[in-house]
Order: structure tokens, then C-alpha cells, then sequence
């Protein structure tokens, strides 16, 4: 039958988006107001184009988003604790930067508002019951929110596979450059540029660690925070022999010979791991496929000659 109590339910949805819509309109004009002034401190003759406020959203989606998650995260909606996470998260799938958080949360809650109403829209002329109508709005909210963890989460696994995935190679170019006379950073620096073309992510976060090492005063914290912000134990350790060579004066390429020996030695043991696991895995689609198509052909001759003979009685 046709629904007509799910109608309060489209006004809640609409008064939502007329209050997402009021949020992201102040936000946005705030920090436009901002940049103005700004660019009117700075360069004195600077004179705001009319209609320059509205062309840059009108233009780029990705941008209204990302302010009106910024708008989000200033209003203290989303405990610190919570923002640290997700700040963590972002950095371990290799995005650099708050505006990716901003564009996260963003996207997530117009995710959640959007695709009820969206379902809403479809459904509504199906003749559900109540209770079908109900369950496929709660699904839709429920894959509005879950949909960007999932894809960060998806981002995030093959960043960190590419990173584990190339970082001996890497280790194996740095030691190059090590027996080349080049220092630490001047090293980290050096493989960064030459394995952008090889492999990206190594390449993104060796970047990342010359930088803070550049600008910062202590290199051993730019180094932990290369362990750090990946969560890999192989960049851990890297950083770790990184700092014990600067301590102690160890020869680095020694150091690193090894350590790319060791991570080699340990990606041939997964593989291993993998390899082992395949018979388990191998069990059930051989009983359920395999099995009867051998009974077939066994017993089968014999189950066919035994309905002749029972045939002719």
C-alpha cells in the first residue's frame, strides 16, 4: 500500500538540509570574508572581483564540501579524540593535509542526509509497508555513513600494502646513495625523488620525512614520525636503525643492508603463511564442486546399469 506517514520524516530531512545549507552559506562567507581582508593587508590595490565569493563553488563541488566540514570541525561537533583518529587515519591512507579531513566529514554527512532523502524519492510510489519503508531509509542512512569509512579504509590498505610493498627497494637505493657519500637526509631526499615513477606511496612519505627533517631542529622526531604515521613495523624499524646510526655512528648503508635483507626475509615468510593457508582454503570448494562431479563420473556407469536391471523387474 501507499505510504503517507513517512511524510514528517521528509520534513525532518528538509529542515536538516536547510540547516546544512545556513551552516555552509556562513561558513563560507566568513572565510571569504577572511581571505579578503588578508589579500587587502597584503597587496593594498587588491580589489575583490564582484561574483568572485560564488565562482569558485559553483565550480568545484569538492570545495563547498570541504568548507562545510570545516564548518563542521569549528563547531565542535566531533570530540578531539575522534578528530586525532581520523586525522591519523587520513595520514595513514597518504593524504596530507586538513582540507582531506574537512572533505571527509563533509561528504560523510551529505552522504547521511542525502541518500535517505534520495531513497525516500525512490521508494515512496513502491507501495512498501511501513515497516519495508522504514528498514530501507534506516539502510540508506546506515550506507551514508558507513560508505566514506569503508572507502577510506580501502585507501588506506592498499597505501600502506604500496608502502610495504616497495620499502626495500627503497632501503637498497638509499644504500646506494649512503656508499655514494650523501648524509641521511640528503639520501632520504635523493630516493624520494627517484622512486615517485616506482612507487609513489614510499616515495610520498620518504618526501614528508626529508622535509621535517629539513625544517625541524630535531631529526629524530621527524624519524619517529615517519614510524609513526604509517603504523607499519617495518617502518618502525626503519626508523629506529635510522636514529641508532645517528646515536652510536654506525656505518648507515651496513644498517641498511641488513634491514632490507630482514624485511625481505619477512615478506618471503607471508608469502609462505599464504601458501600453507591455501590448502584450508582449497577444502570447501573441492567437497562442494569437485566431489560430486568425481561421484558422477565413478558411479555413475554403475548407477545407470543398476536402473536398467531394476527397470526390466
Amino acid at each position: 500500500m501507499s505510504l503517507i506517514i513517512p511524510l514528517p520524516l521528509l520534513a525532518v530531512f528538509a529542515a536538516l538540509f536547510v540547516g546544512v545549507a545556513l551552516i555552509l552559506l556562513r561558513s563560507i562567507e566568513r572565510d571569504d570574508r577572511v581571505r579578503a581582508r588578508i589579500s587587502r593587508i597584503s597587496n593594498p590595490d587588491f580589489e575583490p572581483t564582484p561574483g568572485l565569493r560564488n565562482a569558485q563553488p559553483a565550480t568545484d563541488p569538492l570545495e563547498l564540501i570541504s568548507r562545510f566540514g570545516t564548518a563542521l570541525l569549528r563547531s565542535g561537533i566531533l570530540p578531539s579524540t575522534t578528530r586525532q583518529e581520523l586525522e591519523h587515519t587520513v595520514a595513514q591512507a597518504g593524504f596530507r593535509g586538513s582540507r582531506v579531513v574537512s572533505l571527509f566529514i563533509g561528504s560523510k554527512v551529505l552522504l547521511m542526509l542525502a541518500l535517505p532523502v534520495l531513497a525516500y524519492f525512490v521508494v515512496a510510489s513502491k507501495g512498501l509497508t511501513t515497516t519495508s519503508f522504514y528498514a530501507t531509509i534506516g539502510g540508506a542512512f546506515g550506507a551514508g555513513m558507513l560508505l566514506p569509512d569503508f572507502v577510506i579504509r580501502q585507501i588506506r590498505a592498499a597505501h600502506l600494502k604500496q608502502v610495504e610493498k616497495g620499502l626495500p627497494d627503497a632501503l637498497d637505493m638509499m644504500v646506494i646513495c649512503a656508499q655514494a657519500g650523501l648524509g641521511l637526509e640528503n639520501a632520504i631526499e635523493r630516493v624520494a625523488q627517484e622512486f615517485v615513477f616506482a612507487n609513489r606511496a614510499v616515495a610520498t612519505e620518504l618526501a614528508l620525512c626529508a622535509n621535517e627533517m629539513r625544517i625541524g631542529s630535531d631529526r629524530r622526531n621527524a624519524l619517529l614520525a615517519l614510524g609513526d604515521r604509517t603504523g607499519l613495523e617495518a617502518m618502525r624499524r626503519l626508523a629506529g636503525t635510522l636514529i641508532q646510526t645517528m646515536q652510536f655512528g654506525t656505518p648507515l648503508s651496513h644498517a641498511l643492508r641488513i634491514l632490507a635483507a630482514e624485511m625481505r626475509m619477512d615478506n618471503l615468510t607471508k608469502f609462505e603463511e599464504r601458501a600453507a593457508r591455501l590448502p584450508v582454503f582449497l577444502t570447501l570448494p573441492m567437497i562442494v564442486f569437485v566431489l560430486p562431479c568425481v561421484f558422477i563420473v565413478v558411479g555413475g556407469p554403475a548407477g545407470l546399469r543398476l536402473a536398467d536391471v531394476f527397470s526390466h523387474h
